[in-house]
């Protein structure tokens, strides 16, 4: 369903934004304009060059310029998969800084001894190093939806960047304005409920959802019941379109079970019995956004909401994926690290495939037989191990600068979060089962400890964890 609802919602709103745009772009949109081929051949290409030479020279004021901007913007929009990319390359290559200017400029002010001279000599090369396309991405920022408009475009640009260093500075000068317009003190945070919301602002819940797919409406709507709660952050400029939500369970105990949390069937509590909040889903919804961080903000929020609404809440946790893992796993089978495998793990491996295989290629075996959760043989046999090797892979397996490999793990550090408990079968659904065999983590929020446990992790690259972790006290 969210793949139906996501293509559905998108065709609406691109539709809509070209007939807006068009209608800005008036007199500018012309039958000559409107004439580009999907796929942007050579001639057109040099078209529309002179079309963005156009919108940055600005001739007629500000309301002729926006509407260039719109027009330029529907041509994009019209574009194929390699249309844009040929738009973008242009953009980049066409519209860059002026290396030589730059260079003259540095060399100016690196010679120039007077101060005043100096300040002057600096301000020329600031303006140098500033390439012209950035003035005509802002353009967009005035116009309805211009602002998720450069967000879509970065998201085409961060697939299409890797290697090519014109398209790399391009994404790095959007991604400077979107730093900038998305400063988590513009961002509004918002309460999403079932009876209030636009249908709209519904569907996108059910299309952005990354963490546990929304299987229907009558899913969504037991997430949004009296004893869960959805909150989102948005932009001023975007009031429709979340940019990072979290939904959350107000229940008794620390929750370790997703599919029990999410069972529609489930007798629904009164709120202001629950003791723990559980963040069980947090979907980055602006795939533009990546890597400008306002996540690490949301849950601190919504905390301190949750707790003026119900004073009686005294524990704030996570119900985690831990998506990669799997994949890390199957890395360190194939290097053969040592140790992934004690001796009483290998016995009980052979004993439960027969006593053909060694207990590395046994591990493999059960592991890729898509029924094993299913098995009691099988299950017993890998739950040692798996376990215990997942612990090893949160606490000890790093990546660059000393963060957590797993992204999910490095987000609740970075956040302040201990790392409360580990739970077996968990996450029963084929997801699940593939990111992380099932096994799913509880991050501990505990309020007095947030900003050491913060300054820990991100300053020496420490881990807190609680005891019963260390000693694999999962159910």
């Amino acid at each position: 369903m969210a793949h139906d609802q996501s293509a559905s919602f998108l065709s609406r709103t691109l539709r809509n934004l070209r007939s807006g745009w068009r209608a800005i772009a008036g007199s500018a949109y012309d039958a000559e304009a409107a004439s580009f081929n999907p796929d942007l051949p050579e001639d057109d290409a040099e078209r529309l060059k002179r079309q963005m030479q156009a919108c940055l020279d600005r001739r007629g004021g500000e309301v002729s310029a926006r509407a260039k901007a719109a027009a330029l913007g529907h041509v994009y929009l019209a574009l194929d998969p390699k249309g844009r990319e040929g738009f973008l390359n242009i953009l980049a290559g066409a519209f860059d800084v002026d290396h030589q200017a730059v260079k003259a400029a540095a060399e100016a002010a690196v010679q120039t001894g007077d101060l005043d001279a100096s300040r002057a000599a600096e301000q020329v090369l600031r303006e140098a190093l500033t390439a012209p396309r950035v003035r005509l991405l802002t353009q967009f920022n005035a116009l309805p939806d211009g602002v998720k408009f450069l967000a879509d475009m970065r998201a085409e640009l961060l697939a299409l960047a890797r290697g090519d260093s014109a398209l790399e500075g391009l994404e790095r000068d959007l991604r400077g304005l979107l730093t900038t317009w998305f400063d988590v003190d513009f961002l509004e945070l918002r309460r999403i409920k079932w009876n209030s919301a636009p249908a709209a602002l519904l569907e996108k819940l059910i299309a952005y959802e990354a963490v546990h797919a929304i299987e229907s409406w009558d899913d969504l709507k037991n997430r949004l019941d009296s004893d869960r709660r959805c909150f989102a952050y948005f932009h001023p400029r975007m009031p429709q379109e979340p940019l990072i939500f979290v939904e959350v369970a107000l229940v008794k105990g620390l929750a370790g079970n997703v599919q029990a949390l999410l069972d529609e069937n489930a007798p629904v509590i009164g709120p202001n019995e629950a003791d723990t909040a559980i963040f069980y889903s947090i979907s980055s919804a602006q795939k533009g956004l990546a890597g400008i961080s306002f996540g690490n903000f949301l849950i601190k929020r919504v905390v301190d909401l949750l707790r003026q609404e119900f004073p009686g809440l005294k524990t704030f946790a996570t119900l985690s994926p831990i998506p990669g893992f799997r994949a890390w796993l199957e890395s360190s089978l194939k290097e053969g690290m040592a140790d992934m495998l004690l001796p009483a793990e290998r016995a009980a491996l052979k004993v439960a495939t027969g006593g053909t295989l060694g207990s590395k290629g046994a591990l493999k075996a059960l592991l890729a037989d898509p029924g094993w959760p299913d098995k009691p043989a099988s299950r017993d046999a890998l739950r040692a191990p798996l376990m215990r090797n997942c612990m090893r892979y949160l606490l000890e397996e790093k990546s660059k600068g000393a963060r957590a490999l797993d992204p999910v793990a490095h987000f609740h550090l970075t956040n302040g979060a201990r790392i409360e408990r580990l739970t077996w079968m968990a996450d029963r659904s084929p997801k699940g089962i593939e990111q992380s065999a099932g096994i799913m983590v509880n991050y501990l929020y505990r309020l007095g400890e947030i900003d050491s446990n913060h300054e820990a992790y991100t300053s020496e690259g420490k881990i807190t964890t609680a005891g019963a972790f260390r000693m694999l006290n999962a159910e």
